[in-house]
């Protein structure tokens, strides 16, 4: 079976507000160059062996497109997102109604406080690790550890950069991940290297160009323009880097992983 991916077309994205420190309505995106953009990201998936399946886009919620926050998915349950920010808040009903129209089963976690899916709860090997304090809550964290019935190791991120853990965390495969050290308090740095035996660093020129937001296709990686020395890192392991431009997507603090949602995750 092919990787499944959820993706929204980029008809109403643009920087109607700023919720990150990427974002500035004074810098906008070129909406011609975006949609070109997703189109070839698109492109490059189904190139790669994925199956792409689109959710409508809607007026007004601009960060739509970025589906990755939309649940975390684990064997056709979605553990639906409650964002930090209201304005992202009126993406949860469309995320809501497009998965159970598509026969996953939805859980609304009862834990207080906020959590934003496979933005910040990334699976390496049977192991969930949980990004926490800036856009999710510690707490949510533990109500998924039950509920998925699996060990979840919590990360906190301490630079508002890297406000999502898919910003600076990458799986690979089982013990094996992209990271941006900096990123994360100096527990997370110690957890990781105590859990994932192969941890590949990405310098901070790399990071800003959002090397660890990429898309993981067996053992091939598509992520953002700019990143030479993740690629030498990346093929010294047996792993093939496909880059693509996301520069008008990186403006609001996003990009190839951001843009996706892995909908057959461990199935």
């Amino acid at each position: 079976m092919s990787p499944h991916f959820l993706m929204c077309p980029p008809d109403h994205y643009g920087i109607e507000y700023e919720i990150n420190p990427w974002m500035d309505r004074a810098r906008q995106s070129d909406h011609t160059e975006a949609v070109r953009q997703w189109e070839a990201l698109r492109r490059l998936l189904e190139t790669c062996g994925a199956t792409v399946s689109c959710m409508a886009p809607v007026a007004g919620l601009p960060d739509l497109v970025f589906t990755a926050n939309a649940a975390l998915i684990h064997v056709r349950t979605a553990i639906l997102s409650r964002f930090r920010h209201p304005q992202r808040r009126g993406e949860e009903p469309h995320y809501a109604a497009w998965l159970a129209d598509h026969g996953f089963r939805i859980v609304r976690p009862n834990a207080p406080g906020a959590f934003e899916g496979a933005g910040d709860a990334l699976f390496c090997g049977e192991t969930l690790f949980a990004g926490y304090r800036i856009r999710s809550d510690i707490a949510t964290h533990q109500e998924i550890a039950g509920i998925l019935q699996c060990r979840v190791i919590p990360l906190e991120l301490v630079d508002p950069r890297f406000y999502h853990l898919d910003t600076c965390f990458c799986p690979l495969a089982p013990g094996k991940a992209i990271w941006y050290p900096a990123a994360f308090d100096t527990y997370g740095q110690k957890a990781l290297r105590d859990q994932i035996g192969d941890l590949i660093p990405v310098n901070e020129d790399e990071a800003l160009r959002f090397a660890c937001n990429a898309v993981v296709l067996g053992d091939r990686v598509i992520a953002n323009t700019g990143c030479p020395e993740l690629r030498r890192q990346l093929e010294r392991r047996g792993f093939t880097l496909y880059e693509t431009p996301l520069d008008e997507f990186v403006k609001a603090g996003g990009s190839a992983k951001c843009l996706t949602l892995r909908l057959d995750e461990d199935e």
